[in-house]
């Protein structure tokens, strides 16, 4: 399964900061019974690449597991070394996209204006990530899929809701990253079910 087959399925991105190697295989679980087959383990997390390593052996072909802020060449040769399959980043740093694109691993760099978008796509980058999406809207999607080639697809990242997809949708986003509605240090197995099966219920429903 790549990336692109997991999106297709579910386009929801599972971002798990702070979680530490002893969750990842029941948070894991948890996130694929609901229907997610993305997750991201973001780099500030407690010793993340043995997380990342963990799911990722745990979920081989299931999930897609890969690092978030990811901020240097250096972090995605670790990344590969540990199993990871994406490289999600706040920023939009040209050198990590191609390192990402060299190790075949799929990039996907934070951006914020249309500048920021295109210099990524020069790089090599298919999937963005709109960061933060709280702080833009829908309007600003709409905007941009009239210019951004039709094969990129944009993921909104930050504030997103059950009750607040739909817009997006309807804009042209192709999925979402979902941080601490479904995850955050603290959390019981049961709660991350409980978020993931709404979001993907949701996701279901607006995609029919």
């Amino acid at each position: 399964m790549t990336f692109a087959d997991a999106v297709s399925e579910c386009g929801l991105i599972a971002i798990l900061r702070g979680i530490t190697a002893n969750e990842v295989e029941a948070v894991g679980q948890a996130l694929f019974d609901a229907g997610i087959r993305v997750a991201e383990i973001p780099l500030n997390s407690p010793d993340p690449f043995a997380s990342i390593q963990k799911m990722s052996m745990a979920f081989d072909s299931k999930l897609i597991v890969g690092a978030g802020t990811v901020l240097s060449a250096q972090d995605v040769n670790l990344l590969k070394a540990h199993g990871g399959e994406i490289s999600v980043s706040p920023d939009c740093n040209e050198a990590v996209i191609a390192r990402a694109k060299e190790l075949d691993i799929e990039p996907l760099p934070g951006v914020f204006t249309p500048t920021e978008a295109f210099a990524a796509i020069r790089a090599g980058a298919t999937h963005l990530k709109l960061f933060p999406a709280e702080a833009a809207s829908p309007i600003t999607v709409k905007a941009w899929r009239a210019v951004v080639p039709k094969h990129v697809r944009i993921y909104a990242v930050g504030g997103i809701t059950p009750a607040n997809m739909q817009g997006w949708i309807d804009a042209g986003v192709a999925g979402f990253g979902i941080g601490s509605n479904i995850y955050k240090q603290g959390s019981t197995t049961a709660d991350v079910a409980k978020s993931a099966k709404e979001f993907v219920t949701a996701w279901r429903a607006l995609k029919k």
